[in-house]
């Protein structure tokens, strides 16, 4: 892919709870800038976690090759900052912060914040000012009437749209999203996910969603992975490849 966000091949994360243990393998991934991708399957299957590699915050075991690119001209060796703990605090903090927005399944807002405030937080965490951004996505989403209102004036549907509308806000090279509808209703859901989609692209996003309805995220023009999995006594793994 000439113009890749991410790259990866032969990256592992492995995570231990008693005897139990669970390996994610991304094989070989490449995500094109601006593509919409899905990442399909059950609870369980991995999409979360790949969705944590993807956003610096889980450390692989091993990585061949994990790159992120923000910018077309701007190539990180994330693998390398992740694996060298000695370098990898600033410089990742920065990287998550400037070129990755995440929507969180619940929405994450924080109570005492106002819905403009809450928007904000992602730029405001860059030390950029308010600007006309926060009310141009706010309105984009369907929530621009509710800015100075608590989360707790919101419905659940509206409070989804804050939280996408925050993570577009500083218009980062990608919006990671994990299960971003589960919560609502189908025709919510539907409605949600339109606008996600719309604005994201407007903003040139490229959108990474985790979602066990295929149907759905496909209908909107995602292209969509799922995970190979293989069990051996208390032991899974899943082999993501895309």
């Amino acid at each position: 892919m000439s113009d890749a966000v991410y790259a990866l091949r032969n990256v592992r994360v492995t995570r231990v709870a008693g005897s139990a243990r669970f390996d994610l393998v991304v094989g070989a991934l490449e995500v094109g800038r601006g593509e919409l991708l899905g990442l399909i399957g059950p609870s369980g299957c991995g999409k979360s976690t790949l969705l944590d590699l993807l956003s610096m915050v889980s450390v692989p075991a091993e990585a061949e090759k994990f790159f992120f690119s923000p910018m077309p001209e701007q190539s990180i060796d994330v693998g390398r900052l992740l694996l060298e703990a000695g370098e990898r605090g600033n410089s990742l903090a920065h990287l998550r912060r400037d070129g990755i927005g995440y929507v969180l399944q619940t929405g994450g807002l924080l109570p005492f914040l106002t819905i403009r405030r809450n928007i904000s937080l992602s730029r405001a965490l860059r030390g950029d000012p308010l600007n006309p951004m926060v009310a141009e996505v706010a309105d984009a989403l369907g929530v621009g009437q509710h800015l100075d209102k608590l989360p707790d004036a919101l419905s659940v549907g509206e409070r989804q749209r804050v939280a996408i509308a925050r993570a577009l806000a500083h218009r980062p090279a990608v919006v990671l999203a994990d299960e971003p509808t589960a919560a609502l209703d189908p025709a919510n859901a539907a409605n949600v996910m339109q606008r996600f989609v719309l604005f994201g692209r407007e903003a040139g996003a490229t959108i990474i969603v985790a979602s066990h309805d295929q149907s759905r995220v496909e209908a909107l023009g995602f292209r969509c992975i799922s995970p190979a999995l293989s069990t051996e006594g208390s032991s899974v793994t899943a082999r993501f490849d895309g």
